[in-house]
């Protein structure tokens, strides 16, 4: 039940193409996962509590390029903490090295789009224990925060929502890999759409 939880998570916060990549990681180090309302003082954080699991919560209204750069920056303190405890700096180059390692593959124009791959390649030669600290990368970051206000993408809704699209309204059902399969709620037939389709939302049960 676990895994279903942070494999939705992942698919309806994080780019198509990286759903796998963070998906590993979870797998790898098993942390809890969980997202939650805005926070103003933190987009993410990583705690640990002795005799309790490992926990990583991110702010659930991130768009999907921050939300997958902060949990990339928090698997990272979750590694540096499993390796050296409390004597690591928060983010010294432990924890750098780290970050750095773990976004590496992720740095690709299918997954960031180029004007923000971009700004976050230079970031990442030194990354900063806040990406706020960067001024042109926060000002790219907070550009696709007005985006998502105007466009949500299919990856955005749980499995059951019902959307429409070219003129149609679907249901969406199961997440394979980079397309869900969904089924037109007319004609009952079914279309694998891309998780990264532009639609339009509706209640659940309208239909």
């Amino acid at each position: 039940m676990e895994e279903e939880k942070v494999r939705q998570l992942l698919h309806q916060h994080v780019p198509p193409l990286a759903v796998e990549y963070c998906w590993e990681l979870w797998k790898t180090y098993r942390f809890a996962f969980k997202t939650k309302k805005a926070r103003q003082s933190k987009v993410g954080d990583f705690t640990f509590r002795l005799g309790q699991p490992q926990q990583i919560t991110l702010n659930h209204d991130l768009h999907p390029y921050l939300f997958l750069t902060t949990y990339i920056h928090e698997v990272a303190h979750l590694i540096v903490h499993g390796q050296h405890g409390r004597k690591a700096e928060a983010h010294g180059h432990e924890w750098k090295n780290a970050f750095k390692k773990l976004l590496e593959p992720l740095l690709t124009e299918e997954v960031y789009p180029r004007p923000l791959l971009t700004l976050l390649k230079k970031h990442m030669v030194n990354p900063k224990a806040s990406s706020y600290s960067d001024s042109k990368l926060t000002a790219a970051f907070r550009s696709y925060d007005l985006l998502k206000a105007k466009v949500m993408v299919l990856s955005q809704l749980p499995e059951g929502s019902i959307f429409h699209l070219q003129k149609r309204w679907f249901k969406k059902g199961e997440t394979k890999r980079t397309r869900a399969l969904c089924t037109e709620i007319k004609t009952k037939k079914k279309y694998l759409v891309p998780l990264d389709a532009e639609v339009g939302s509706a209640q659940l049960g309208m239909f």
